[in-house]
């Protein structure tokens, strides 16, 4: 996906555009992660260890600028703002980060920032992709096929989080 090219998504009711991140999304993303960890996360993890896995990145849009260098980034855009987003790691065929506003959560978002991400991995003739999940996004990915390797424990700042090691076997399919 070209920063020029924008999809819609099939909600209802919601315009939902995709496309490569711009540098003036990364504010955003920024506001997005935190507000998906605080809120999103609440009934997975406690007040303390989403506290804990919050600052474990920036709340500024210049961090995430430099992430945009570091990682290919998809976003979903409504009216023109990030509501969710995708870092992947091309070379390495690893999602790094998956966060959508908590209040549309649920609508598809993050699958279809899943299926572009895929077809970029497929397009660099990449047959696998992995995650580390959180528990909140264990069991959608698991019900989309993805295969759990176990789970670990993660330190943010002086909390122990729980995530999953997953991956998924790519698969070309004509559209």
């Amino acid at each position: 996906m070209t920063n020029t090219e924008e999809q819609q998504a099939p909600t209802t009711g919601t315009r939902v555009m995709y496309r490569a991140a711009l540098a003036r999304d990364a504010a955003d993303q920024a506001e997005v992660f935190y507000h998906a960890v605080m809120q999103g996360a609440a009934t997975h993890y406690t007040l303390d260890e989403r506290r804990a896995w919050a600052n474990a990145l920036p709340r500024e849009g210049s961090a995430w600028g430099v992430r945009q260098a570091l990682y290919t980034t998809l976003v979903a855009t409504c009216d023109g703002r990030c509501v969710g987003f995708l870092e992947l790691d091309l070379v390495a065929g690893r999602v790094e980060t998956l966060y959508v506003w908590p209040s549309l959560s649920g609508r598809g978002i993050g699958t279809t920032l899943l299926v572009h991400a895929e077809r970029l991995l497929l397009e660099q003739g990449l047959g696998r992709v992995e995650i580390d999940a959180s528990s909140m996004l264990y069991e959608r990915l698991v019900r989309r096929g993805w295969e759990n390797h176990g789970e670990e424990w993660v330190e943010r700042s002086g909390e122990r989080l729980q995530r999953y090691k997953l991956s998924k076997r790519l698969n070309a399919v004509e559209t």
